[in-house]
């Protein structure tokens, strides 16, 4: 185990509706539900606590929310807000120590062990950044300090919201969670909770007294849960690198399903631009390309090719991926994706013909522009405000007026 560990997590509290809460005062005190709309297909991105009182959760179908709650307000996300506060968090994260590691846009541990003298300054640092979030964001965080990730995760969700706890040992973490569903261990998920269950492991003492049996059966995962039931932990605090990301993909759910193959062909140019403007920002380039359909019937189905040069820019993965369409078994579509995969970076990248010869620019520049027109035409649709902007709303916006053209027809 890793000695001396002093670490902190901060979890935003119900960030998104918190965030158009502190927008439109209207909205305080409501039941107010982020994600899609109760006649659209899709789930809960997130609630406000007076929503959470109707039972309603995160990742919950959108339409059981709404018999849940009907007289809820129903919003859907702006993550360009979102992503914006989040940046300005990061900041004031960022201040108290390089190293930080962000699982979301609106949670992340930082670790103090080398710039806190104990647990006492950490303790301090965790109320400071609980204070410069309200002043400075206008907005509540839980903070929890604790020995460990796992600790620290459990910490921050004691006393939420707006709250602060600590777990400083070992032993005061299993003395906390012992007697709680093994689900209290923040890396069992519901499929892994129901496979212990099925061997009569249902709390975290299960965990610790059938240990032998667990790892016979579950094998190295089972030995990493068991080491949680005890407490020990032995994860750093790892800031994210651009070189990590293993793939960039963008996706869309219908409301209907559908079955025009031409129809899908456009959605994915669409898509391949959300993809080259994710990847340039962050400078990296794929070496493949990724295609992923899920049927009607929900069975899903993923296909990829590599291409013959290292690219980012959106025609050469609408190209590939539209290849890939070509050869994939007809029927009802509920989503498409498309994306890069093998990344790297500038340095060291295979240049394209594109990057070398302006002719070979000119010409996708030019292919690009006529598949926008042949867009405009088929559907009858000014694409120009989706063209120039990154809001994912459009995306969502334009493809569903398509899809209803398409119906139409």
């Amino acid at each position: 185990m890793i000695e001396n560990q002093i670490i902190i997590h901060v979890d935003m509290d119900a960030f998104y509706a918190s965030v158009e809460m502190r927008d439109d005062e209207t909205l305080v005190g409501k039941p107010l539900i982020i994600g899609s709309m109760p006649n659209e297909r899709g789930v809960v991105a997130t609630c406000n606590y007076e929503a959470r009182k109707y039972g309603i959760r995160s990742g919950m179908n959108i339409k059981e929310a709404y018999n849940l709650c009907p007289k809820g307000i129903f919003k859907h996300p702006n993550f360009d807000k979102y992503r914006a506060v989040s940046n300005k968090l990061h900041r004031i994260l960022e201040s108290y120590t390089d190293i930080t590691e962000y699982i979301a846009l609106d949670e992340g541990y930082l670790d103090l062990t080398d710039v806190a003298a104990s647990f006492k300054e950490a303790k301090e640092t965790g109320f400071e950044i609980k204070k410069r979030v309200r002043e400075e964001l206008s907005l509540t965080c839980s903070v929890g300090l604790a020995y460990s990730k796992t600790a620290a995760k459990t910490a921050s969700e004691e006393k939420k919201p707006d709250g602060y706890f600590e777990i400083l040992s070992r032993e005061d973490f299993v003395k906390l969670v012992i007697d709680r569903n093994v689900r209290a261990l923040y890396t069992v998920g519901k499929k892994t909770a129901e496979k212990l269950h099925m061997y009569g492991v249902d709390t975290v003492r299960d965990l610790q007294n059938k240990s032998d049996f667990v790892k016979k059966f579950m094998g190295k995962q089972g030995e990493y849960l068991i080491d949680l039931a005890f407490g020990y932990d032995n994860r750093k605090v790892t800031p994210y690198k651009q070189e990590d990301a293993k793939s960039i993909s963008k996706e869309f759910t219908f409301q209907k399903d559908v079955s025009s193959f031409k129809f899908l062909n456009d959605v994915l140019f669409i898509l391949a631009f959300r993809v080259e403007e994710r990847a340039k920002k962050l400078g990296l380039y794929g070496e493949g390309v990724s295609l992923k359909i899920t049927y009607g019937n929900m069975k899903s189905i993923t296909r990829s090719m590599l291409v013959d040069e290292c690219s980012n820019d959106a025609y050469t993965i609408y190209e590939n991926a539209s290849i890939l369409l070509r050869n994939v078994k007809k029927g009802e579509i509920r989503l498409i994706g498309t994306g890069i995969y093998h990344l790297r970076e500038e340095e060291g990248r295979q240049l394209s013909f594109s990057d070398i010869f302006s002719s070979e620019h000119d010409v996708i520049s030019k292919k690009v522009e006529n598949k926008w027109q042949e867009l405009k035409n088929y559907y009858k649709i000014d694409f120009d405000e989706l063209r120039n902007s990154s809001n994912r709303l459009k995306t969502y916006e334009y493809i569903e007026k398509m899809r209803e053209v398409m119906e139409s027809m």
